[in-house]
């Protein structure tokens, strides 16, 4: 018996049921349809899903590079230091 769902008797169809419904799983969503079709032309995608892939892709990156800005300041800097120099030395 699986304790996930106790009525489901091996254990492996419990896995494969929640494997199943996470990556197939149709999501309806209310997108903005000029929005969208701007994305999608923009960037040439064929389809809705490429455009909301890529969208949703450069958002990530997006904020984890605004995340680096929150160190701005926070490391010490010596401006005497030749980075030059150093990569002579390679």
């Amino acid at each position: 018996m699986s304790t996930i769902f106790p009525e489901v008797p091996h254990p492996f169809v419990d896995t494969h049921c929640i494997v199943w419904f996470s990556v197939y799983m149709a999501t309806n969503l209310s997108i903005d349809e000029k929005l969208l079709d701007e994305a999608k032309e923009l960037g040439r995608f064929k389809t809705k899903r490429e455009t909301v892939n890529m969208a949703l892709q450069e958002f990530i990156q997006r904020r984890r590079q605004l995340e680096v800005l929150s160190l701005y300041d926070s490391i010490d800097y010596n401006a005497d230091y030749n980075y030059k120099a150093e990569r002579k030395k390679r």
